[in-house]
């Protein structure tokens, strides 16, 4: 049985999908100064844009965006908590670098060494943390790759928890982009951290150092970092008119750069593009026939919210096309797919979508069931 139906682009929210371009719709790249560069949208993890986005790069700071998530994870499966009192320390009060300024055999609030990492870029607050939640900084790498598996970072390993140079830690903007998408959608309440442009600790008053933040109000993240290896690196992101876009930035040469490139990249997704609204997640799309159910029809959905990213001015172009498989037979299972959503812009397929039974339907007695059996025949 085919279906098509053209889904009505105004309503629905969240998981942006976003497309290949014309070169006549969307003008290119603007010239971006840095070793490699990468914008993406965040709901979707589609690629607007990029260079070099797979090239192997020393992350420098950016590192700690890894030790967030691990940090965030920890927390939500409750091996510990945000509430923790955290000792520090002599390594973590010898770190060089970037610091909070803790003290050596003082125990610290969880929560505070969180915002001198996120704010202040603490090298001392991020081994502190390491620590504690894994026993040795040592212990919190190993986590910390293991999470980066999970979340499909394929070209990143990381030696430490901080981003002290080392030929063995790495990643690339790509895996940055992805790591930087799943923090922002998987822990909303600890990404809000990431606008807060100053904070004090002991008396020691210190900014927040991306300069994004000042720039552009739509701006609410995320991260700097530098190393005389790794040169100026910046990760931006911002949401603006229902879209969110992140920004990599990496091996410019100066801070000015990053933060020019970085401004360049988001105006140019925001202007270029624009995000539509297709469907809600465990919303019926249609509502089939089911055949030797104890129900005579089942309501097919999707399991994620479905929006298309598409040039300006394309928005009457975008069809759905919905696929229902030729017989449905009970049992029904939630969540198992019983077809397909089709996304096509101007007859281009640029995504599809599993069609899933958003009910369990039980097999009907056994006059229905012979009944069905009949009509199955003449299909």
């Amino acid at each position: 049985m085919r279906l098509t139906v053209f889904l009505l682009l105004v309503l629905s929210n969240l998981l942006i999908v976003s497309i290949g371009y014309s070169a006549d719709v969307v003008p290119p790249t603007p010239n971006i100064n840095a070793k490699a560069f990468l914008l993406m949208d965040s709901f979707s993890g589609k690629v607007l844009t990029g260079q070099n986005v797979d090239a192997r790069i020393e992350p420098a700071s950016l590192t700690k965006l890894m030790s967030a998530y691990v940090l965030m994870s920890e927390i939500k499966k409750g091996t510990i908590s945000i509430n923790d009192q955290v000792r520090i320390s002599e390594k973590a009060w010898r770190t060089q670098g970037s610091k909070m300024f803790v003290e050596v055999n003082k125990t610290v609030l969880f929560k505070d060494l969180l915002m001198g990492m996120i704010i202040q870029s603490g090298n001392d607050a991020t081994i502190a943390l390491a620590e504690h939640t894994a026993g040795s900084e040592e212990g919190f790498t190993a986590l910390m790759n293991q999470y980066a598996r999970q979340l499909g970072m394929k070209n990143s390993n990381f030696v430490n928890s901080t981003g002290w140079p080392d030929p063995n830690h790495y990643t690339t903007a790509m895996d940055l982009a992805i790591l930087t998408r799943a923090l922002i959608t998987d822990f909303p309440e600890h990404y809000s951290m990431y606008k807060i442009q100053e904070y004090t600790y002991n008396n020691i008053w210190q900014f927040n150092r991306n300069p994004l933040l000042k720039l552009d109000k739509d701006v609410d993240g995320v991260k700097t970092g530098h190393t005389d290896s790794a040169g100026y690196c910046l990760i931006g992101s911002a949401l603006k008119n229902n879209m969110r876009l992140i920004s990599v930035v990496i091996g410019a040469s100066s801070d000015k750069a990053r933060e020019t490139a970085s401004m360049a990249l988001l105006n140019y997704g925001f202007r270029f593009y624009e995000t539509v609204n297709v469907h809600l997640a465990n919303s019926a799309i249609t509502t089939p026939e089911v055949f030797k159910g104890e129900k005579n029809s089942v309501p097919l959905g999707l399991n994620e919210n479905l929006y298309v990213t598409i040039p300006r001015g394309k928005r009457d172009h975008v069809q759905a096309n919905v696929n229902v498989n030729d017989a449905i037979i009970a049992p029904i299972i939630k969540g198992k797919q019983y077809g397909q959503v089709e996304i096509k812009v101007d007859d281009q397929t640029i995504l599809t979508r599993p069609l899933v039974a958003l009910e369990t339907v039980k097999q009907g007695g056994l006059w229905r069931r012979a009944v069905d059996s009949v009509k199955l025949w003449f299909e």
